[in-house]
């Protein structure tokens, strides 16, 4: 199977009170970690929801401001246009992963239960992500996840959750 990665990248950073993915842990930014974090468990990698240069950017869909439901939506759009197989997602605070990420995540679709954006999602839900983001106000990972069958995967690996200035002290001394 064809996998691409994500890293949803296009919030408003509005809880950590400046630009989260361009904040820096241990010399480098958070988007730097995400994407070496990534890469391992993935065929090719995209940043959603912002421009980086040298890097292929992917708009949020149907617009931006639609929380990881957008982002995971326009990357769909791009994995199935490139022929991709399935979209391999995390956020933008994710610096490091489980070595089994993939594995554990297989079949799709399927999510970590602990961090729903933390995704394994087959090309073939696009439409489905689409309708529900044109449909209704409900943009909930974890929901859109449980109405499409997607398995909440259990994991001993606590993701990183770097939403504050003190989040990103409280990694930094990890």
């Amino acid at each position: 199977m064809k996998t691409l990665g994500a890293v949803l990248a296009g919030g408003r950073s509005s809880r950590f009170g400046s630009d989260k993915a361009a904040a820096l842990l241990a010399g480098q930014s958070l988007l730097d970690h995400a994407l070496a974090a990534l890469r391992p468990h993935v065929d090719a990698v995209v940043v959603v929801g912002r421009a980086i240069e040298g890097q292929p950017m992917i708009a949020d869909w149907p617009a931006p401001d639609l929380g990881p439901m957008g982002g995971i939506a326009g990357a769909l759009r791009h994995a199935e246009a490139a022929g991709f197989d399935q979209l391999l997602c995390i956020s933008v605070d994710c610096v490091r992963l489980p070595a089994d990420l993939r594995a554990l995540l297989t079949p799709a679709p399927a999510y970590l239960a602990s961090q729903p954006v933390i995704s394994l999602w087959p090309v073939s839900a696009r439409g489905a992500f689409e309708k529900q983001l044109i449909g209704g106000d409900d943009r909930s990972v974890r929901r859109f996840g449980n109405s499409i069958g997607a398995r909440a995967v259990a994991s001993d690996f606590v993701p990183p959750n770097i939403n504050s200035v003190a989040d990103l002290d409280r990694e930094t001394s990890l």
